[in-house]
């Protein structure tokens, strides 16, 4: 027995606690992207809620925002404001900038979509690589053959453990619904009709715009839109404090 372990080489323990390293390091790079990406999307919609029955965000100040555009490359959709609303809101300066209304995205993939997701994943795919390779090639340059077979061991256990990555990435196409690889006529009518189909969906809350009091649930009825008619949270939290 004690032959058989004097057999194993140090380049074997070398190569070895390389490709561990060098696969913790393609998961530590995985997730500072994911967290990342997190962090930015949380910073992004912070005060913000999402109403997945409408598909629209309901600000701090109980305005709404619509869907207006679809990112393909990153996978998002964005969202903004009415300008008239939004530049007119007691809190602007503290939310947004622009004189077209605020915007916000939403991510409707799950990690790694987008094209930036994508890439930093594909970094640790490459370095999960590196892990397996460095032991196999390791395994030439030694004499025993014991510490050939350790080599090419730790070169599996390696590639199991980062097969998660692969896989995950396998099974998240980057255009899933063809969109970037598919011609111009045809993004330009695919929009058409997704911009219509937005349209005909916002045309069917007019419940929640109504300001005659005759949406269903009486005060319980969602905020309405009318313009002028709306008032902003900041606005009632005032009223009730001066009264």
């Amino acid at each position: 027995m004690n032959g058989l372990l004097s057999a194993i080489e140090l380049p074997v323990l070398l190569a070895g606690g390389y490709a561990v390293v060098l696969l913790l390091v393609a998961y530590g790079i995985d997730l500072l992207a994911k967290r990342a990406h997190a962090a930015n999307d949380e910073q992004q919609t912070q005060g913000f809620v999402y109403h997945e029955d409408h598909d629209a965000w309901l600000c701090p100040e109980d305005q709404w925002l619509w869907p207006k555009s679809f990112d393909p490359d990153n996978r998002v959709m964005r969202y903004r404001g009415s300008p008239l609303v939004c530049n007119s809101c007691p809190v602007k300066d503290s939310c947004t900038t622009s004189d077209d209304g605020r915007e916000v995205g939403r991510t409707v993939d799950a990690w790694p979509s987008s094209e930036s997701a994508r890439f930093h994943r594909g970094i640790a795919c490459a370095v999960s690589v590196l892990a397996v390779v460095f032991p196999v090639v390791t395994a030439f340059t030694v004499q025993h053959w014991l510490s050939q077979v350790v080599l090419l061991g730790i070169a599996g256990v390696v590639a199991l453990a980062g097969l998660p990555l692969w896989s995950h990435l396998r099974q998240s196409p980057v255009d899933p619904d063809g969109v970037l690889f598919k011609s111009l006529d045809d993004n330009l009518e695919e929009r058409a009709v997704a911009a219509e189909t937005l349209q005909r969906r916002r045309t069917s809350y007019a419940s929640d715009r109504r300001s005659d009091g005759s949406a269903p649930g009486g005060a319980d009825a969602p905020v309405p839109l009318v313009l002028g008619r709306t008032r902003y949270a900041s606005e009632r939290k005032k009223a009730q404090e001066n009264a």
